[in-house]
């Protein structure tokens, strides 16, 4: 079983950075991936970014050049980095590991 946690949304002006975080309660050293998914009020979830235990990274269009997924795995964290953002980008963040185990979410709503 694992167990995650997002922190570090909250209200930001667009054109702002925020840096969300997802604490897992067990080692992520060997868990492969580990995603961010978003999903905006009466849209569905939508993958935003992806990081391979070795490091490879994917990111959703939208996002491209300005979101930056990162691991640290001697923290058992992940991490989203997230710099000019714009209204679109207001959603519920959710943390999901191996396909399967999902955090309960972090808001962000970014103002215009």
């Amino acid at each position: 079983q694992v167990q995650l946690v997002e922190s570090g949304g909250g209200l930001v002006q667009a054109g702002g950075s925020l840096r969300l975080s997802c604490a897992a309660s067990v080692s992520i050293f060997t868990i492969n991936p580990m995603r961010w998914y978003r999903q905006a009020p009466g849209k569905q979830r939508e993958l935003v970014a992806h990081i391979t235990s070795g490091g490879a990274t994917n990111y959703a269009d939208s996002v491209k050049g300005r979101f930056t997924i990162s691991r640290d795995n001697a923290k058992n964290t992940v991490y989203l980095q997230m710099n000019s953002l714009k209204p679109e980008d207001t959603a519920v963040y959710y943390c999901n590991a191996l396909y399967s185990y999902w955090g309960k979410g972090t808001l962000v709503t970014v103002s215009s």
